[in-house]
């Protein structure tokens, strides 16, 4: 595939990357040309000085010829006029901007991206994106880290592993005999820093953190299996009243069963712009790393502490703070992805990458087909894939003992229709099945081949 990156800042140079990674033609524009210069000595793939926009530049960059563009400068009139430019001169069949102004993603303005208007076919917003993700992490407090996955059927979270664990020294193959009509596989845990596939007759210890596939429907019974369920927050403070801030505060607003909301704002204009939007939550200007305005907020009677400032170091902070304060489950933003390895001894409870969270979104575009979306656990040491079963791969057609995964891959769940369904050895895999597996960071390889269209693995 000929892809087409305009912007190469931290999104644009994350989706290059794993794009270049899969073989594909990839050109990436910037008018900032150190960014050109690194894209150039640091990946395999080509590099263009200039606006996305301008024709001159998207027909340098390869526009004739391309498949894709994907327009993700910081720009969104930038972003919105270089799909413009690619579908009227130069018909590139598939556009995705990123747009960050909440305006113009209103449902009465939903026209302006039709065909005939705007033809722009994915719009990928990272506040929205960014902030779902949190209220998704919200409603089950007790995972240390969540994936929802575009079918929305199948989410896979990771457990801490305690000694009230109902599972401890259980095989895993026993679980539907003492769980009936159970929706759930336990893939992998992380035992001593070490990732490991685990097979159906491995066991759960204490110490582990367990990666675990399962139904939307079962999370809270799965959570209460592992000792770790917990109500969805009634008292909530957020650090940061930015754009992300205030998304999480008017969607707990609109939930409207009760939620105290405060806010944390160090910037007096940005304060008083938030205190004016929403229509609860309260909105206090101040430093979230002063204990005195922790108290202010009554961080002492919260449930949760989200760190959702653009500065990663006030997000830890500020969560480390919040706990010993109050005690309270923290959530913190956090962009340098070396990070959360030192900030977990802090105490913070769990992470989130927003630049992480847009290139998945991205991603699962341009795989539409055959892997639709690759989720990076560790720091890259295991992988999460969605994929599709076509017609071509070795595993449609016959039992899944039959087939050699290796040490490092576990199958997680495969949805059928409307259906999830719990892998065993006699399961058949069938062309159009989605398949969510957990692999080790050395047979991620091996399970993205079993999913393409390709004579060339036989």
């Amino acid at each position: 595939m000929r892809v087409i990156i305009s912007g190469a800042g931290q999104v644009g140079y994350g989706i290059a990357e794993r794009l270049a990674m899969e073989n594909n033609e990839v050109t990436v524009i910037d008018s900032n040309p150190e960014l050109v210069q690194r894209v150039r000595d640091t990946l395999d793939a080509r590099g263009v000085h200039g606006h996305g926009s301008h024709p001159d530049v998207l027909a340098q960059a390869g526009a004739r010829e391309a498949d894709m563009l994907i327009a993700v400068t910081q720009v969104d009139e930038v972003n919105m006029t270089a799909c413009q430019v690619a579908h009227s001169i130069f018909n590139i069949p598939t556009r995705i901007a990123r747009i960050r102004a909440q305006s113009y993603l209103k449902s009465e303005w939903s026209d302006l991206f039709a065909r005939d208007h705007l033809p722009i076919d994915v719009i990928i917003s990272p506040e929205v994106e960014v902030g779902d993700l949190i209220l998704q992490r919200m409603a089950y407090p007790g995972a240390l880290d969540l994936v929802s996955f575009d079918d929305d059927q199948v989410l896979v979270i990771t457990v801490a592993v305690t000694e009230d664990c109902a599972i401890i020294d259980t095989p895993l193959l026993q679980l539907t005999e003492l769980f009936p009509n159970l929706e759930a596989t336990v893939m992998g845990v992380r035992r001593n820093g070490e990732m490991i596939a685990l097979k159906s007759n491995d066991f759960l210890v204490p110490g582990d953190e367990a990666i675990v596939a399962v139904g939307r429907s079962q999370v809270n019974r799965v959570l209460a299996m592992f000792g770790k369920d917990a109500p969805f927050p009634s008292k909530v403070v957020i650090g940061g009243a930015g754009n992300i801030g205030q998304y999480v505060a008017r969607k707990l607003e609109e939930l409207g069963e009760g939620i105290s909301v405060r806010l944390i704002e160090n910037n007096r204009d940005t304060a008083q712009r938030a205190a004016e939007s929403l229509k609860d939550a309260i909105v206090v200007y101040g430093d979230g790393l002063h204990e005195d305005i922790m108290h202010e907020v009554g961080i002492q009677n919260a449930q949760m502490y989200l760190g959702l400032t653009n500065d990663d170091e006030t997000n830890i902070l500020s969560s480390v703070l919040a706990s010993e304060l109050g005690g309270a489950t923290t959530i913190a933003l956090v962009n340098q992805p070396q990070y959360p390895r030192f900030a977990k001894r802090l105490g913070v409870d769990a992470f989130l990458n927003p630049r992480t969270v847009t290139v998945s979104k991205i991603l699962r575009h341009v795989r539409r087909g055959r892997i639709r979306g690759v989720y990076t656990l560790y720091n890259g040491d295991a992988e999460l894939l969605e994929a599709e079963a076509l017609e071509t791969s070795p595993l449609v057609g016959k039992p899944l003992k039959e087939f050699d995964f290796g040490t490092g891959v576990r199958i997680g769940a495969i949805i059928r229709g409307r259906k999830m369904i719990v892998p065993t050895g006699q399961t058949r895999v069938e062309a159009g099945d989605l398949v969510i597996v957990f692999a080790l960071a050395d047979s991620v390889r091996k399970v993205e081949q079993m999913f393409r269209v390709s004579i060339d693995f036989f």
